[in-house]
């Protein structure tokens, strides 16, 4: 595995940050714990500019609507993105439903969903949890009836993230009551504007608003199946190992680390010690520096692998689990060393690094996301090592 990066591949990532530097100021960045509308607006309006030049589906096939290139251009995509903490827009359908469509898609679905995709023209959300299925998603009830040319949805959906952004929401639904759990489960996309589908808000921690998604006899036509009938599970799953890379989220937390690291250097307001004088958060400053190239390794351990051709599962699950446990653990130890001004979110004039501390740590507590780090656990020992169930 060569971690470094090819003269055109740097090239990118050059332009890419000069971009950047000129369209995203400090006073537009998102704050960790605070995605405001207008904050969105701006991710959205990002996205299209990035479209106007082949990089916002930059690993995508020019056929598709992308730049030609691959996954190491998308991931450098992704975590420049992170870094300069460009407010998150479109990576539902960038990081999942265009690889699943890419991947599982009929030739007429690759043509009517991936170019307005790349062209960041459309928004989805995803509609896997519901009120009585989290991890044990195989266990999932919304129930997808086939009826002559079209399935009838009917049942919830829980913690729909984005989904009153959402022109599309990217679904599993069960096709057969009568097969084991893991086999009688489709995928789909369905239009919001759909009658019979409703939302209910939902506030996240963060902030965000999501909803309960309801569907009441939505009637989808059969070219909203994506793949083989009954085989949505084993689609959803290889397609979720390109969101369990983690190069986004990474580029966010490094960013925050870094500035958290420019803070502890300055001198106190009052004339005494800068924070990183002190012997041990000296010493804590240094292994979460070292954790963070760690993690940053990992991710792009997953990206090689793609870029190989290969699909990455208990890797994708290793980079994923080291990230979450690795911004809970920052998380804590910048509370611990900012003491009661860490507590002070965005807005206040005394909050530390604009609130991003009291943000990060309030994001650090969503331990589920993609999966908990249970399952993550048992995918790395099961498809990893080979262990026994």
């Amino acid at each position: 595995m060569d971690f470094d990066l090819t003269p055109e591949q740097a090239r990118f990532r050059e332009d890419l940050r000069g971009f950047l530097d000129a369209e995203v100021p400090v006073e537009k960045q998102e704050v960790f714990g605070m995605l405001t509308e207008e904050q969105y607006q701006f991710g959205r309006g990002i996205n299209r500019k990035l479209a106007e030049r082949d990089w916002l589906a930059v690993g995508w096939p020019r056929e598709h609507g992308g730049g030609g290139k691959g996954p190491i251009e998308q991931g450098i995509l992704a975590e420049d993105l992170g870094y300069r903490r460009v407010p998150k827009s479109g990576f539902i359908g960038l990081g999942i439903v265009g690889p699943a469509i890419r991947v599982f898609g009929s030739p007429e679905q690759k043509e009517q969903y991936l170019p307005p995709i790349a062209r960041g023209e459309v928004e989805y959300c995803q509609g896997f949890s519901e009120p009585n299925v989290g991890s044990d998603l195989a266990s999932l009830e919304l129930r997808a009836e086939r009826r002559g040319d079209e399935y009838v949805l009917n049942g919830f959906k829980m913690f729909t993230s984005y989904a009153y952004h959402a022109d599309y929401m990217y679904l599993l639904a069960r096709t057969d009551t009568q097969a084991q759990k893991h086999r009688g489960i489709s995928l789909f996309i369905a239009d919001l504007k759909t009658p019979g589908i409703s939302l209910q808000p939902l506030l996240y921690i963060n902030g965000e608003m999501a909803a309960q998604t309801f569907f009441d006899d939505v009637h989808l036509p059969l070219s909203c199946l994506i793949g083989e009938e009954n085989r949505g599970w084993y689609h959803a799953m290889t397609t979720l190992d390109y969101e369990r890379s983690g190069l986004g989220i990474y580029g966010s937390v490094r960013r925050v680390f870094d500035d958290f690291v420019d803070f502890c250097q300055q001198p106190a307001p009052d004339g005494g010690r800068a924070l990183a004088e002190h012997p041990l958060v000296r010493h804590q400053l240094a292994q979460h520096r070292l954790a963070m190239e760690n993690w940053k390794l990992l991710c792009w351990k997953v990206a090689w692998w793609q870029s190989s051709g290969a699909v990455p599962n208990a890797e994708a699950s290793v980079a994923f689990l080291y990230g979450t446990e690795q911004r809970f653990k920052f998380a804590e130890m910048a509370m611990e060393v900012l003491g009661p001004y860490a507590t002070l979110r965005h807005g206040s004039p005394l909050a530390p690094l604009l609130g991003n501390i009291e943000g990060i740590h309030r994001e650090a507590m969503h331990l589920h996301g993609a999966g908990t780090m249970e399952i993550h656990r048992n995918i790395i020992a099961q498809r990893g090592l080979g262990l026994p169930r």
